[in-house]
């Protein structure tokens, strides 16, 4: 340390008992050191905190340096571009990192003010137990740790990297900044990864949230038990005044185990990242948290404490001793570094809402809210409404006595011979059967020992819940609590799965503190089936991302129940739906496309053409005569309308014979339906596929056509994962040869050299498929050199490439039988299986392929082999002539064989030229769709700029498909066909998703409304007709510059008016 920065900081100095020789890093000589410091604490990076001493020399330029000791001790991973310390050693996570949040003097935690209005003058002494800064610190390990147990045989699943917007990679950088600065999270090298992402607050705010779903499906279950809000009844009945205090960042103080850290690691943009803490979304989070609180405060839990996970509640028989207990457990609070959250906190009070109670000197009582859903049920106002209620009533009619008779008064409204008239006895049973409900014994206290069955549902207006549980006393089944909640304008627009999620996620929530942690799993009951997936579906919006994050916290089963049995929590869904809903109701079609309007608007349109004409007198009678110009009108309602959705020829041509006529009617609505661009998209044929099969040349000799193709996807074997397989077109024979990983079309080319070129020449043609390694300049130039042409198959269509198809799947299939046991030893195998391969006959030619190609057959049995007579140079090129003549003769016969056969199950395709429109078969290309079984089958119409063969066009596709080669087989395309009664209109362009909401996009407002307390606008869509426009509330329209450029129009059109 430099003398003069020591003294202006007004550090002591000490003398040494002997001068010390100091050098600099080039060996020049210091002045000797004479002084040190005493002890002094230095922080580095804001939380590494140790106590050290100084050696006092003549530094101005490096007040403070830490030396190489320094460095060796505590070994720090520093980013020299940003100048700071990345990670720290083990060593300093146990002692230095852990001193930072005890050992620093409370003068460096008085950087966050904390509001202590709400806290008495009695505990003012105490105001470090309610740091907002000690809280956000590194805690201790402790015996409770957070331990992460695996289910044997399992790890933690690698999560996606979400992509982030601007806004949410500024709170992520805020948020991994701040927890590496509090020692919270630290770089990770771990396999495992979970999804970081962020959703949105109320506020507008981002909350970091961390998919632990997977980690959670496979971590042994922490058992521990949370305490029974009965087990203290009789202590609180006698208590007088009461504390609630609500604990501070309560996960995050504690420690994940030492070891157990890298199972929590993470994902983000910035990098890979562990918790030291316990973070929020692991399933274990309550026990382990329960357990410690329980630990510290065991002396005093049910003596005049309560304590549920985070809440503690502190009661007392005076105020004298009230004050005595608070401090008592502030301090051991304190000295066990738990804090507490002074703004939640309630102090002195006569009365706490407390875990769904109302706890007062009074006694305890259920909280008024958890049943206001029945209490404020309103006073039925039809008679489907009061059979609602009935409904719900003989639910618990078995816990009421006489029950018949005080509902009699209700039940008489329900006969449809009587008018319904509310009268005052039926409000007075009304009355008093909703007092009955919330009462004992239908109201039962809920027991977190035994398991909870919450029951959900669901309406247009509102969603419902109940809680129930068995009761010990007669073993039925008797709620708990009652739910009920309207829906908002937004929450309405919610599909019928979100808003089951919604019931869902608002009865877990209501009733999180008798729900989180319960020793026994509990079931959730919903009448939609497909809520059973939500806990491992992998693709959510971020809404329902959200809500399964927090399910994550819970323990139980979500189970299908039809709605027929579902009646308890429908009722209470349903208790919204008034008469006097404010929203009018709007037409979701435009009104071209309903069908009552649009068949009589067609027949008046034909009436009215027909006025002073005569019809011919072939027209049948009851039909009305179609003038020529109208003929595509009344096609078009007869396969476009909703009353046809769009058919075949023969049943469009029955529905529009109904009514109308003309001559060639049917060859009209032949020729209107082949044109239709809709049924041409959205269709798929039966017939057979287009294209007659077109077998490649039958070579001549062996090895003078060669076929190329890979086998991926293997377990690693000595190094090896992937499988070249080159095949002899004429002999059949394969070489299989093994590689450490997909070669680049250089290094194909120096394998075929090595393995093939040189031991049968070179080829003249060379069939693979459009793998990258085959269509580059490089493999394309390397070919030409060779003498030898290049024949690819074409797009999507690897039957052109036949012959290694199948040489792959015998591969794939021997492999399969020989190494089941031990998949890793695959290519010890290779060698035999080729060899098996290329010594057995093969059905094409009749010959093995060592035969055809050799000219002999190599011996299977060692006790032939000296029956095996070497032949002359001339017998053995007569022999070999023979075979090869004798095999392609034979594979001649077979390839007109396999023609024939495979002709019988395919068309002959259309003649294509150049310039024609096609449309282009979509199921081997990707589409960005809202659902897949929905996708358009055909997409287009593209331009042939190409015939490459019979068979075989090239397309001219638009730059958002550049990836995807431009050949393809005729049977992957149909022709567009042209219709002058139904001439072509443009295809509309497909949805946009957002946050995985279909978005389409607005042409421009043509006019606007008042609606309520808004206004709505009739837009007119970009790539869609004049039929297809609507009226849309301002609330949906996203980009607001079209509502300003409409606005605009007006008052101009209104100048000049």
């Amino acid at each position: 340390m430099d003398y003069t920065f020591a003294h202006k900081i007004h550090v002591p100095l000490l003398p040494l008992t002997r001068t010390i020789a100091v050098h600099a890093l080039n060996g020049q000589a210091l002045p000797n050191v004479s002084f040190t410091t005493g002890p002094i604490t230095l922080i580095v990076s804001g939380n590494h905190t140790e106590i050290t001493s100084f050696y006092i020399l003549d530094s101005p330029l490096a007040p403070v340096v830490l030396g190489h000791p320094w460095l060796i001790k505590h070994n720090p991973r520093i980013d020299w571009q940003q100048g700071s310390v990345v990670e720290w050693s083990s060593e300093c996570h146990e002692s230095c990192l852990v001193s930072a949040c005890s050992s620093v003097s409370v003068s460096v935690f008085q950087e966050k003010a904390v509001d202590l209005s709400n806290v008495p003058t009695e505990y003012q002494d105490l105001k470090e137990v309610f740091s907002k800064s000690r809280a956000a610190s590194l805690p201790p390990h402790r015996p409770y740790d957070c331990a992460i147990e695996l289910l044997p045989g399992t790890s933690p699943p690698k999560g996606k990297l979400y992509s982030l917007s601007v806004p949410e990679r500024e709170a992520m950088e805020k948020y991994i900044s701040d927890s590496l600065a509090a020692g919270f999270i630290r770089p990770s090298s771990s396999p495992a990864g979970a999804g970081f992402f962020f959703v949105g607050k109320k506020d507008g705010s981002l909350r970091p949230c961390i998919d632990y779903r997977g980690l959670n499906s496979i971590t042994v279950k922490n058992t521990y038990p949370l305490p029974l809000m009965s087990s203290a009844f009789e202590r609180l009945q006698r208590a007088s005044i009461f504390t609630k205090l609500d604990l501070r960042n309560a996960y995050h103080l504690v420690r994940i185990r030492k070891g157990d850290e890298w199972k929590t690691a993470f994902n983000t943009p910035r990098g890979h990242f562990e918790y030291l803490v316990m973070p929020f979304g692991l399933s274990n989070s309550p026990a382990v948290f329960q357990a410690l609180v329980n630990d510290v405060l065991r002396d005093m839990v049910d003596q005049f404490i309560y304590v549920y996970l985070d809440d503690i509640l502190i009661f007392s028989s005076s105020l004298q001793e009230h004050v005595q207990h608070v401090r008592r457990v502030l301090q051991r609070l304190l000295e066990n570094g738990l804090f507490v959250k002074a703004e939640k906190c309630a102090f002195h009070a006569q009365s706490v809402p407390f875990l769904g109670y109302i706890v007062s000197s009074e006694g305890i009582r259920m909280d008024p809210e958890k049943v206001k859903a029945v209490v404020d049920w309103p006073s039925p106002d039809s008679r489907k409404a009061l059979q609602r209620f009935l409904g719900f009533a003989n639910f618990y009619r078995r816990f009421i006595r006489n029950f018949s008779q005080l509902a009699s008064p209700l039940t008489a409204l329900t006969s449809p011979r009587t008018t319904f008239r509310w009268s005052d006895a039926a409000e007075a049973a009304f009355a008093k059967l909703k007092g009955r409900f919330v009462s004992a014994p239908i109201l039962i206290t809920p027991d977190p020992s035994r398991q909870f069955v919450v029951e959900v549902d669901a309406s247009e207006v509102g969603v419902g819940a109940v809680l129930s549980q068995r009761s010990s006393a007669d073993d039925k089944m008797h709620p708990c609590a009652f739910l009920s909640h309207r829906l908002s304008a937004a929450e309405r627009n919610y599909d019928i799965g979100n808003r089951e999620l919604l019931a869902v996620k608002l009865a877990l929530e209501e009733w999180r503190h008798w729900l989180e942690g319960s020793g026994v799993p509990f079931i959730v009951w919903t009448d939609h089936k497909n809520l059973e997936y939500i806990r491992t579906a992998k693709r959510l919006n971020s809404r329902q991302a959200r809500w399964a994050l927090f399910f994550g916290r819970f323990d139980f089963t979500l189970s299908y129940r039809p709605g027929s049995k579902n009646i308890k929590p429908d009722s209470l869904s349903r208790i919204f739906d008034r008469s006097d809903r404010t929203s009018t109701p709007e037409c979701i079609f435009p009104e071209t496309l309903i069908i009552s309007t649009l068949s009589w608007e067609v027949e008046s349109k034909v009436k009215t053409a027909l006025q002073g004409v005569t019809p011919p007198v072939d027209c049948p009678p009851n039909r009305l005569f179609v003038p020529e110009g109208l003929r595509s009108s009344v096609i078009q309602w007869g396969h476009c309308s909703n009353v046809a959705c769009h058919p075949g020829v023969s049943r469009t041509t029955s529905l529009v014979k109904q009514r109308f006529w003309w001559p060639r009617m049917t060859r009209d609505v032949h020729s209107f339906v082949l044109a239709c661009s809709v049924c041409a998209t959205g269709k798929t044929s039966n017939r057979p596929p287009d294209g007659l099969l077109q077998p490649l040349p039958i070579p001549s000799r062996p090895w003078s056509h060669i076929a190329l193709d890979f086998v991926t996807a293997l377990p690693p074997s000595q190094g090896n994962t992937v499988v070249l397989t080159v095949v002899d077109r004429f002999s059949k024979a394969v070489h299989f040869i093994p590689l450490h990983k997909l070669p680049s079309a250089k290094e194909t080319a120096v394998i075929v050299i090595d393995h093939v070129f040189r031991l049968h020449g070179l080829p003249t043609d060379v069939v693979s498929d459009r793998g990258p390694q085959f269509v580059s300049k490089f493999w394309q130039e390397f070919c030409r050199l060779l003498g030898a042409t290049v024949s690819l198959s074409s797009g999507f269509h690897p039957q052109s490439n036949g012959q290694t198809e199948r040489a792959n799947q015998d591969l794939e299939r021997t492999l399969r039988c020989l190494v089941s046991k031990n998949p890793s030893s695959w290519s010890q195998q290779l060698s035999m299986v080729e060899y098996a391969h290329n010594s057995l006959p093969v059905s094409s030619t009749g010959l093995s392929p060592f035969e055809c190609s050799l000219g002999y057959q190599p011996p299977i049995f060692p006790s032939l082999e000296s029956e095996v007579t070497v032949p002359s140079a001339h017998a053995f090129v007569q022999r070999c002539h023979r075979a090869w003549t004798r095999a392609r003769e034979t594979l001649l016969q077979a390839g007109a064989r396999t023609k024939a056969k495979a002709d019988r199950h395919r068309s002959r395709p259309p003649v294509y030229v150049v310039g024609q429109k096609v449309w282009l078969s979509t199921k081997n290309i990707p589409l960005r769709s809202v659902s897949n079984k929905l996708a358009p089958k055909f997409i287009g119409p593209f331009t042939v700029t190409k015939i490459l063969s019979p068979v075989a066009v090239r397309l001219k596709l638009p730059p958002v498909y550049r990836r995807i080669h431009s050949a393809f087989h005729v049977s992957k395309i149909k022709p567009v066909f042209h219709s002058h009664i139904n001439p072509p209109v443009p295809v509309p362009p497909p949805p946009r998703l957002v946050d995985g909401e279909p978005t389409y996009s607005v042409n421009r407002i043509l006019d606007s409304r008042r609606r309520g307390r808004g206004f709505q606008y009739l837009v007119d869509w970009e790539g869609y007709g004049p039929e297809e426009r609507s009226w849309v509330p301002a609330r949906d329209i996203l980009d607001h510059s079209l509502i300003d450029d409409y606005n605009r129009q007006v008052r101009d059109a209104r100048r000049r008016s």
